[in-house]
């Protein structure tokens, strides 16, 4: 039964990651003609849909052997449609599986038809959440150190899908088009390659009992993992040395090397997929249950204190990816401008990095480790996530960074990643989302959808629930306030008029909001934070009232400031269209020209004379 659980996974992985690497390719490594396939890549449109068909055969061969191996029953057990159906609606491992079912065939049905560029950048998105979300159920959501032990999987993997997809997909191009993506993929090699190696040593670090695990048969796949990963990161290298001097590349001796790390990934691969059908030896000693543990994936931290808010950290290795990977490329971005001769204002830079930090402090510090056991504490980490640091994001102007240093088009026909963007930002969706109407409705809509019924609840009791509330609390503000105060181009020009009414009713709602949460006689987390059993906090009512009140105090202080910006911002346009009008009033004087206001006011004066004449 687990050789063919680890065949079928390894299947699903093997389509997985040549879809991954196809998309990239299609949407990235080849040129693009004006936002549209080229005619190379085009033809890797028929790779994308016999990987995507691999990919479902292995997914649903998953759901299959997920399910048997569950019950220790054979295979043949889990075609019961009443047992499956269970398993994928009632079960969420087998939602998560499910899921990743959908994506791959959605990518099968699409991939002979797709055209557009910002359609495969859909796809790639797509495919990367559907092949990490059943992570979030696997063996490392069981582990002990829960958030870094899933969260640097998930890097792990998706880290691994772009490197191994992108070599596979260079394999199979046609050496015109090899030379081309090559360059490009090289730089983008390098930094899955660091991910990895920093991802697969976190994880093990969280899973692994040095002392007595790495005798086991695990462990030793572990290390002959490792020991392939730096012979990958070799290949790599030896790919970056000879693409330092383009003129004389041996296209030749770099195929052949490619198709020895394709062979070694092949291995690698093989390895994952043995990994993640076995479970990690268990840490030795009497194991004590801990139901904060098998809650939350926490051990229940002691009574806060300031000091163990302010220095406590619990990694969640996903957040501090992301995290990183936005300082990497807002640095990078910085960089470019100072090497170009350009300036980037110090404050934008330092208002950006201000947000990075609350992030950080919201979701791994002390207070994302205490938000998971107190309403009050999670309280206060979503309206700093909701509410501080997406200013301090929309201050750093990231859009307007990235249109001044993306690269351009590698001929006059690309559009390139630039252009890419600049179609999305003027896209209908984006047109759509930065309506104010539709901002606010996400910023303090949501709050009633999540808070008001049973949705709060479940989220809390899943990491991938978690994640999705933090994430949606920081890109609704971000939303919000980039529609309100933004200096990042906007689609549609909003009146200053109107971002004063729409701030308004946002304080509104959100003062309403809090008031309908401090009132509540009722709990509203669905018995998660009682089932979490803190000594340290017995009236969960009370603090629940704590945390409205909070969310109002916190929350209107945000909205005020944003009001003033606004009215500034305000006086200061209507100063500058007045210094304009000016301007251009002198200027036509200074050209012999009459003056407009004076012709007009000349004209309603002849028409009242005329008035006073007929009469």
């Amino acid at each position: 039964m687990i050789a063919f659980s680890t065949t079928i996974k390894y299947l699903s992985l093997i389509g997985s990651f040549a879809v991954v690497g196809t998309l990239l390719a299609m949407g990235f490594l080849l040129l693009d003609v004006h936002g549209k396939l080229s005619t190379s890549a085009e033809k890797l449109r028929s790779i994308l849909w016999i990987s995507a068909l691999t990919w479902v055969l292995g997914a649903v061969g998953n759901i299959l052997f997920t399910l048997a191996t569950i019950l220790d029953q054979p295979v043949s057990v889990a075609f019961d449609a009443t047992m499956l159906r269970s398993f994928i609606t009632q079960i969420t491992l087998g939602k998560f599986l499910l899921f990743q079912a959908i994506v791959a065939l959605i990518v099968s049905l699409v991939a002979l038809r797709v055209q557009k560029i910002l359609t495969v950048i859909f796809l790639l998105a797509l495919s990367l959440i559907g092949l990490v979300i059943p992570i979030f159920q696997s063996h490392s959501a069981s582990s002990g150190s829960h958030a870094l032990a899933i969260g640097s999987l998930v890097i792990h993997v998706v880290a691994l899908s772009l490197w191994v997809g992108g070599v596979f997909t260079l394999a199979i191009l046609d050496p015109k088009d090899r030379a081309i993506a090559v360059p490009r993929f090289s730089v983008l090699a390098l930094w899955a390659a660091i991910a990895v190696v920093v991802s697969g040593t976190a994880n093990a670090w969280a899973r692994l009992d040095f002392k007595a695990a790495w005798s086991s048969a695990y462990a030793l796949v572990v290390a002959a993992k490792i020991i392939l990963t730096i012979v990958l990161i070799c290949f790599g290298y030896a790919h970056r040395k000879n693409l330092y001097n383009r003129e004389s590349i041996d296209w030749k001796a770099f195929s052949r090397l490619i198709v020895a790390e394709s062979l070694i990934m092949v291995i690698t691969v093989a390895m994952g997929a043995w990994l993640s059908s076995n479970q990690a030896p268990e840490r030795p000693g009497k194991t004590v249950f801990d139901p904060a543990l098998s809650v939350a994936g926490i051990s229940s931290p002691p009574p806060p204190t300031w000091s163990r808010i302010f220095f406590s950290y619990e990694p969640d290795a996903l957040m501090i990816g992301i995290l990183v990977t936005a300082v990497a490329l807002y640095i990078k971005g910085v960089l470019v401008l100072n090497r170009r001769g350009d300036k980037w204002p110090v404050g934008r830079t330092v208002s950006f990095a201000t947000a990075i930090s609350l992030i950080d402090f919201a979701t791994s510090g002390g207070l994302g480790l205490y938000a998971h056991f107190a309403f009050s504490y999670h309280m206060v980490a979503h309206m700093i996530l909701g509410m501080i640091a997406p200013i301090g994001i929309v201050l750093g102007a990231p859009i307007t960074l990235a249109l001044r240093t993306l690269p351009q088009g590698r001929n006059s026909d690309e559009r390139g990643v630039r252009g890419s963007l600049l179609a999305a930002l003027h896209s209908k969706l984006a047109t759509f989302y930065t309506n104010p109407i539709v901002a606010l409705a996400f910023f303090d809509g949501s709050l009633f959808a999540l808070y008001f019924t049973g949705l709060f609840g479940s989220l809390m009791q899943s990491h991938a629930g978690h994640l999705f509330m933090n994430i949606h609390f920081l890109l609704a503000g971000i939303l919000f306030f980039h529609v309100v105060i933004g200096i990042d181009p906007n689609p549609r020009r909003v009146p200053h008029l109107v971002r004063i009414v729409i701030l308004f009713a946002a304080m509104s709602i959100h003062a309403f909001f809090s008031v309908a949460l401090m009132s509540a006689s009722t709990l509203i987390d669905g018995g998660y934070f009682a089932a979490l059993k803190s000594p340290w906090l017995t009236d969960l009512l009370a603090d629940q009232r704590i945390g409205g009140s909070i969310g109002w105090a916190m929350g209107e202080v945000p909205i005020l400031l944003a009001l003033v910006a606004t009215f500034v911002n305000w006086m200061r346009d209507d100063t500058r269209e007045t210094k304009r009008i000016d301007k251009n009033i002198e200027r036509a004087a200074a050209m012999g020209q009459p003056d407009e206001l004076a012709t007009y006011n000349k004209y309603l004066q002849d028409l009242a004379q005329r008035d006073r004449n007929e009469s």
